[in-house]
């Protein structure tokens, strides 16, 4: 007997790591979703993991830094994603290097760099991600984002924050 394939809401962790200079690190997706678009590090949470040994786990397997947890910014939901039409729940954490050296994973990204708050807007990122830097930066003049989760009102039909 077949059974169907069962699609799935799939739990998500993203850090965004500021340094001391409140610069933000930012990883170019050499895959899908988001293939040549700038994002935070990150990704699934394994069964049996708690969402900080995750987020540390994903942060190493990316970019090979160590990093500390320091709150969650905000939650964030992506439906349709993907050419599988993927839905996620994205947490996006705040977090601190406590290491410095870069070390890219070429399987998932074509490269890593610091950005300070001037050079984000003209990037290509997601509308998750510009989410969450225009909540990190407010001071830059971000498209406005609308607050409530239904598609009639979002930016893009099924990409909205949850609020």
């Amino acid at each position: 007997m077949s059974y169907p394939l069962q699609k799935h809401i799939k739990t998500s962790v993203v850090a965004c790591i500021i340094d001391a200079e409140r610069r933000i690190l930012l990883t170019k997706r050499s895959i899908p979703p988001f293939y040549g678009q700038w994002v935070m590090p990150g990704g699934k949470i394994d069964h049996g993991e708690t969402i900080h040994q995750a987020l540390k786990r994903e942060v190493e397997e990316e970019v090979g830094l160590q990093v500390s947890v320091d709150s969650l910014i905000d939650v964030y939901e992506h439906i349709g994603i993907g050419h599988r039409e993927d839905h996620y729940i994205i947490l996006y954490y705040r977090s601190t290097p406590q290491t410095f050296k870069l070390n890219t994973n070429p399987d998932e990204l074509s490269e890593a760099r610091w950005f300070n708050a001037s050079q984000l807007l003209d990037l290509d990122v997601p509308p998750g991600s510009r989410h969450i830097l225009s909540i990190l930066y407010p001071e830059q003049l971000w498209r406005d984002f609308t607050t409530s989760g239904d598609d009639a009102e979002c930016e893009i039909p099924g990409v909205c924050p949850i609020k």
